[in-house]
């Protein structure tokens, strides 16, 4: 799947689009040259959940959470998702991450969005979809690719929101 996204509000509906298929949970590799757009798209996907709030690139704290985030799975039904937000780029060595409890944060129901994945290779689990943000003229280029199938099943959905 590719898509051209003309800004940063482009960027954020491409993430929100994204967090409306994500909502039972996904690994989402992220990459692009600093200032691509990486965690602008997270803060879309964030807005699929309702979260309003300030999203920063956790590049010091390596991942910022957001948890019990709140959607409408059917009217008067509420289900809770937990976001997190990887931003390895200041990783020293991969190995940083056992010591700081990785595993912990990757569950089947988590939606965890990690920039800069090559930086932790070894220590994280395989994606199930990878995005790659590219600089195109005065926009950006948005390509995505299912690695599993749940990674394929979440692209397929994006296409059927795209149509509604």
């Amino acid at each position: 799947m590719q898509r051209y996204l003309d800004g940063e509000a482009d960027t954020v509906a491409a993430g929100e689009l994204f967090g409306r298929a994500m909502r039972s949970g996904a690994v989402v590799y992220l990459d692009g040259q600093l200032g691509a757009g990486k965690t602008t798209f997270c803060r879309g996907v964030l807005r699929a959940f309702g979260y309003g709030g300030s999203v920063k690139s956790p590049t010091y704290t390596l991942v910022e959470s957001y948890e019990d985030l709140v959607y409408e799975t059917e009217p008067a039904q509420a289900t809770t998702v937990s976001v997190y937000h990887f931003d390895l780029y200041r990783l020293g060595d991969p190995e940083e991450l056992e010591y700081m409890g990785i595993r912990d944060y990757f569950d089947d129901h988590a939606i965890c969005l990690i920039e800069w994945p090559l930086r932790g290779s070894g220590f994280l689990p395989s994606a199930d979809i990878m995005v790659s943000i590219e600089s195109q003229g005065t926009g950006r280029l948005l390509a995505a690719r299912g690695m599993t199938l749940r990674g394929q099943q979440i692209l397929a959905q994006l296409s059927e929101y795209e149509a509604d």
